[in-house]
């Protein structure tokens, strides 16, 4: 899982290179010494993508081969930004924003035990495959963050028309853990009845997280990668966890 997050960064980095590339060719096709241009009288009153809409497919990095994760689960986010640009070369700026993550962990024949009630010292993900189990079971995190990344946009006068790139971090402070179930089944598989069971507790988790991200795209649209470089379970208690995202932003006003 960490190698599929380093080539979504590897991808971000290349294309966020050939924008920059593209770029100078522009200038340097016109003459061999372009003037500078003024920025101070060009007007860059614009919007620059101040909000920001993120919908993603999550994983584990360093999960263990024994917590059978489904490959649907998902991630939603939504930040405003506040965007600063470079006055002597906006085609760089920086943003601080603040906004709302949430994360849905699906998994296959699990148990997860948040609330501690099997075990106080750690995590357990359980195989329940052969016992009674949940048809549908998942783990929803969520959390409030503050992003702040550095931007290169391409075509700063128009950045609807515009190549962009923007790397970064992000910390977060976790709001809720929970455990949803639905539909219980023997171990044979058959249907035991239809009650939903859901468990919240944060007990076994950071509270705090720090992630690294990037993103690259065009216009309103583009490619976001975030890797979360503290663990997600705190030490001792659980797998050395990091989840990662990948996904599509669509950004604007």
């Amino acid at each position: 899982m960490k190698k599929l997050f380093i080539l979504g960064l590897f991808i971000i980095s290349a294309a966020f290179a050939f924008g920059q590339d593209s770029t100078r060719i522009q200038d340097t096709t016109k003459s061999n010494k372009p003037p500078k241009k003024d920025w101070s009288k060009v007007n860059l009153n614009r919007s620059n993508d101040h909000f920001l809409i993120q919908i993603g497919r999550d994983g584990w990095s360093g999960a263990p081969d024994s917590i059978d994760t489904k490959s649907l689960s998902r991630s939603f986010g939504i930040y405003l930004m506040m965007d600063f640009p470079f006055k002597t070369n906006p085609h760089f700026s920086v943003a601080l924003g603040l906004g709302i993550s949430s994360s849905n962990m699906y998994f296959k024949d699990t148990y997860i035990d948040i609330s501690g009630k099997t075990s106080t010292s750690a995590l357990r993900f359980q195989d329940v495959k052969d016992t009674t189990h949940f048809k549908k079971f998942k783990l929803a995190t969520s959390f409030v963050e503050i992003p702040l990344e550095f931007r290169y946009t391409s075509n700063p006068e128009n950045p609807n028309k515009s190549w962009k790139g923007a790397i970064g971090a992000k910390i977060g402070t976790m709001l809720s853990a929970v455990t949803k179930g639905k539909t219980q089944l023997s171990g044979s598989g058959q249907t035991i009845n239809a009650f939903t069971q859901k468990e919240k507790s944060k007990r076994f988790f950071n509270k705090t997280r720090f992630a690294a991200m990037g993103r690259v795209g065009y216009g309103s649209i583009s490619l976001f990668t975030v890797w979360q470089i503290n663990t997600f379970i705190k030490e001792g208690q659980g797998p050395d966890i990091r989840p990662y995202t990948i996904g599509i932003t669509i950004s604007g006003l």
